[in-house]
């Protein structure tokens, strides 16, 4: 993301002019804009020509719009962000009022104007600016038949690829159709990691499968790249990094992204740090469960009391369409971060958001005990938390 001008006063209010230069960048303009915030970009809109004899034909025009943001659709697959709402501003070609639909593009820029902007949207204008945050390590799932190729971003798993081949079973006297299959697969698998890694940017490639289907493949890749003479795979080898997966699913990448070799290779990635957070949250949970909290009730209570020493917290809260709410998670982060605490924004775009948002998507570790809290839990009428 590309940040062409900032016009933020002390209030808060004011404007930021951005241009999107990847697709991920479409994810941080998701998080940024929310429902009653202003948008100016350029847009094609369809206009109706009436001419003298009373026939009309119509045409599309490019022309520069400001709405008042009313509905956002994110499409993660195809990474398009669209934003629907009335327009504020006098046009030739659109009436003041009229609904229209924005479709944010690749390289074209946008202004965004808010009534507040808060720490936690500036904090995210800086990281998507962050040239150095990008898709630095790649994943491949597989069991015998099925891949995924994935790429982990600093705020996303990104499946770039899946690899479905049917493989023929071994029978007696004739193996030759199952090696056949599993050449076709292993090619497959072959050609999406090369299509779709940017080997220029990645650290790491993992390649992770249950039992030895991952020490087949990684023969077979480096025999056809001395064969072929493929200069990208032999230079990369020392990239390439062989782990245990229970299955070629999606899934098996929170696993994955825990083993303590993988957590030490991708030591410098957002990504490993969001993995580790949670990991030393559900130890602390398991063997000194005062210390360990979650949901909102009780998260609060522990920040009060300046007890909370790491706070693990969804982006998707932020993107709350309650001011209120918002505000209250906003104040939360920075009356951590004022009493000397970490703060971990986790994306509920990767495996590690997913889990934390089973968790109600906010969770702390303390500095002390706070036994009184789990009292307070077990003296409610139900034991339940609010959130």
């Amino acid at each position: 993301m590309k940040l062409v001008r900032k016009n933020v006063d002390k209030t808060g209010d004011g404007s930021i002019t951005l241009v999107p230069e990847e697709p991920e960048d479409m994810w941080h303009a998701y998080n940024l804009i929310a429902e009653g915030d202003q948008v100016r970009s350029s847009t094609i809109r369809k206009v109706q020509n009436e001419t003298a004899t009373g026939s009309s034909s119509s045409s599309r025009v490019r022309t520069t719009l400001t709405i008042a943001v009313e509905t956002i659709y994110f499409d993660t697959q195809a990474q398009v962000l669209r934003l629907k709402g009335r327009n504020i501003e006098e046009n030739q070609f659109v009436k003041m009022g009229a609904y229209h639909t924005i479709d944010l593009e690749l390289n074209r820029s946008f202004t965004l104007m808010k009534p507040e902007w808060d720490t936690i949207a500036l904090e995210r204008i800086e990281m998507a600016c962050d040239v150095t945050q990008n898709a630095d390590v790649a994943a491949v799932i597989m069991q015998d038949g099925l891949a995924h190729v994935c790429l982990i971003t600093a705020s996303m798993t990104l499946v770039r690829s899946k690899i479905d081949v049917a493989i023929p079973r071994k029978r007696k006297g004739n193996v030759q159709q199952h090696e056949k299959g599993l050449n076709k697969f292993y090619d497959a698998v072959m050609q999406g990691i090369l299509r779709h890694v940017n080997f220029d940017l990645v650290k790491c490639i993992l390649i992770a499968s249950p039992g030895f289907v991952k020490d087949q493949f990684y023969e077979y890749m480096f025999q056809q790249a001395v064969k072929t003479d493929n200069k990208v795979l032999i230079d990369n080898k020392s990239k390439f990094m062989l782990v245990h997966s229970s299955s070629g699913f999606k899934h098996s990448l929170k696993e994955v992204l825990q083993d303590p070799t993988v957590i030490a290779k991708m030591s410098d990635t957002k990504a490993a740090g969001e993995v580790k957070a949670l990991e030393t949250f559900y130890n602390t949970l398991q063997f000194e469960p005062a210390k360990a909290f979650y949901g909102k009730k009780h998260v609060c209570k522990a920040a009060d009391a300046q007890a909370i020493e790491m706070l693990l917290i969804s982006d998707n809260l932020f993107r709350c369409q309650d001011v209120a709410t918002r505000k209250e998670y906003v104040q939360l982060v920075e009356s951590v971060r004022d009493s000397g605490g970490e703060v971990k924004i986790f994306s509920s775009m990767h495996v590690s958001g997913e889990q934390l948002a089973q968790l109600t998507g906010v969770a702390a570790i303390l500095r002390f005990p706070m036994p009184e809290l789990e009292d307070s839990d077990n003296e409610g009428s139900d034991g339940s938390d609010s959130e």
